[in-house]
């Protein structure tokens, strides 16, 4: 048995799947499982966004790519799924034992979270990511023992409270005085600042509630 596992966290750019290209020409920040890949090659694509939602449904339902493309709302975000008849680049990832947990896609650039079991396994992970366009590596660290469940819900968190909080700490939002407003932590996520707010409540009170 092999003790270590390694969270591993990529960024994407330049992919040519459906999601990338439907995020790319909307203003739609998308939320996605990882894939499954069936054995007739389509994979089926189990996704969510709340900003832009119709226009990335629209956008989808014309792409070729895409098969049986259903969507459900529930409160403010829109829920999908639907066949994709083109691969994407999380599957090469996947091929080598990355172990993809949570997909986001903003403005074309995806961003992968996951895990690795052992470094030599890791080593695998990074000469496939090595050989596919745009694909870089953000960070890797221990997966901590008390982290059994899925890495991107580590504290409860939601792909895109964790991105929101994560950008507002980095642009100083939380610094006294602060060093960026929340209009500007926004336009650098990409979502505007109701959303941006909603998601830094939700986020704050999550973390709140358990460290508290």
């Amino acid at each position: 048995m092999i003790d270590e596992c390694l969270v591993v966290e990529f960024s994407v750019t330049g992919d040519d799947c459906p999601l990338a290209d439907a995020s790319r020409e909307t203003d739609a920040a998308v939320e996605a499982r990882p894939p499954q890949l069936r054995t007739d090659d389509n994979a089926l694509l189990r996704f969510s966004a709340t900003e832009g939602a119709d226009d990335l449904a629209r956008v989808l339902d014309a792409d070729e790519r895409i098969r049986y493309l259903h969507a459900s709302r529930t409160d403010s975000r829109t829920n999908f799924r639907c066949l994709s008849k083109h691969p994407c680049v999380v599957h090469r990832l996947t091929d080598e034992g990355f172990m993809a947990e949570s997909l986001q896609y903003r403005a074309g650039t995806e961003r992968y979270t996951g895990a690795v079991v052992g470094h030599d396994v890791l080593q695998g992970v990074l000469a496939a990511a090595a050989d596919t366009v745009g694909v870089s590596l953000e960070r890797v660290f221990p997966l901590g023992s008390e982290d059994d469940e899925a890495v991107a819900k580590r504290w409860d968190l939601t792909p895109a409270q964790e991105a929101a909080l994560r950008v507002a700490l980095e642009l100083g939002y939380f610094s006294v005085p602060r060093e960026s407003t929340a209009s500007e932590v926004a336009a650098e996520l990409g979502i505007s600042k109701s959303a941006f707010l909603e998601r830094l409540r939700r986020g704050q009170a999550t973390l709140f509630a358990q460290v508290l």
